[in-house]
């Protein structure tokens, strides 16, 4: 690609850096080492973004991101999947860079590149069905993730103050937007136990499972949190424990299959569900059997359901300190 058509488009869509920091975002103030950190997921986010519309080829996109450090290298994939899916949108004459990234090295990071096409149907204000279509049965649910995250941290006031979801997510879709939401809380609430459970109460209890399935992701996924704080986010849950694990378990298996487990990974399902990533990580695999693939939200739902009644059991009760489990969306 030459490198005019690079730089318009850089010009035209490009994000800068400072756009997912605490201070540009407007964020509540949080730990140190919490936004720093939180930080440095953004800035490889944006890393891949950027690279992604600067190289169409894509083995040389491919070599700048896996140049990134093991620990956020999702996170650039997911960025770079932003990139190829507005500019799939944008250009009628090319509409197959998701597809050739999903079929080359995409797919070890199938569930990031997935979210990431969510953040670009948010960022154009699109529904979500027309895309979701085309896409993998199961994993076209994370668009709808994706979209709930990118609202939820660029709007965040909007999402967690005013409670809006977009008119253009209906149905099921809205019960998913709600997971990418908690994971979005997970930066809005600077990761931190108190903070995230107080923004949480606040919102209807028919919302509440749909988003500790986001933070349970997130904690396993991003990051952030001391062993002490994630003991105090589990027992916060209460009833929603299962839907806390099922998030860690998705984290587990797409940090898995993309071959960066991180240690705090394996810290959140040791303290939330008794097992380790690998573990946790085998149990999504073993809830896919025999699961509907007409790509419904039922098949979606079906295996978070499947997924947290598998963690809960006697090996994590035996963990629990609260002694009331219930797998329920009621509340």
């Amino acid at each position: 690609m030459s490198r005019v058509i690079s730089t318009l488009r850089t010009r035209l869509f490009g994000i800068s850096r400072r756009e997912t920091t605490f201070a540009r975002r407007g964020f509540p103030p949080c730990g140190e080492a919490q936004r720093r950190h939180l930080e440095r997921i953004g800035e490889n986010f944006v890393r891949g973004y950027q690279a992604a519309l600067t190289w169409d080829v894509t083995p040389v996109l491919v070599d700048a991101l896996e140049s990134v450090e093991s620990e956020f290298r999702g996170f650039a994939y997911e960025g770079a999947a932003m990139a190829r899916a507005l500019l799939d949108a944008l250009t009628p004459w090319r509409r197959d860079r998701m597809e050739c990234f999903l079929a080359g090295a995409g797919d070890a990071h199938v569930y990031m590149i997935h979210v990431g096409v969510g953040f670009a149907l948010a960022r154009l204000k699109k529904r979500v069905e027309p895309t979701m279509r085309e896409l993998h049965p199961l994993y076209r649910w994370l668009v709808v993730d994706g979209y709930g995250f990118h609202e939820g941290f660029f709007r965040w006031r909007e999402s967690f103050e005013q409670q809006r979801v977009p008119d253009r997510i209906t149905g099921y879709a809205r019960r998913v937007f709600d997971q990418g939401l908690g994971r979005a809380l997970w930066f809005v609430g600077g990761a931190d136990a108190r903070s995230i459970t107080e923004r949480i109460g606040a919102f209807s209890r028919e919302r509440r499972a749909d988003l500790w399935s986001g933070i349970g992701l997130a904690s396993a996924y991003a990051g952030g949190m001391e062993r002490a704080d994630l003991e105090a986010l589990r027992a916060a849950a209460g009833d929603r424990l299962p839907q806390l694990l099922q998030g860690a378990a998705f984290a587990a298996k797409a940090r898995q299959r993309a071959g960066n487990l991180t240690p705090h990974t394996e810290l959140a399902c040791r303290i939330f569900a008794n097992r380790s990533a690998e573990e946790a990580a085998g149990l999504t695999d073993e809830a896919l059997a025999a699961l509907p693939s007409n790509g419904s939200g039922e098949s979606y739902e079906t295996w978070r359901q499947r997924v947290a009644a598998s963690l809960i059991d006697e090996k994590t009760s035996v963990a629990n300190k609260n002694g009331d489990l219930r797998l329920t969306n009621k509340c």
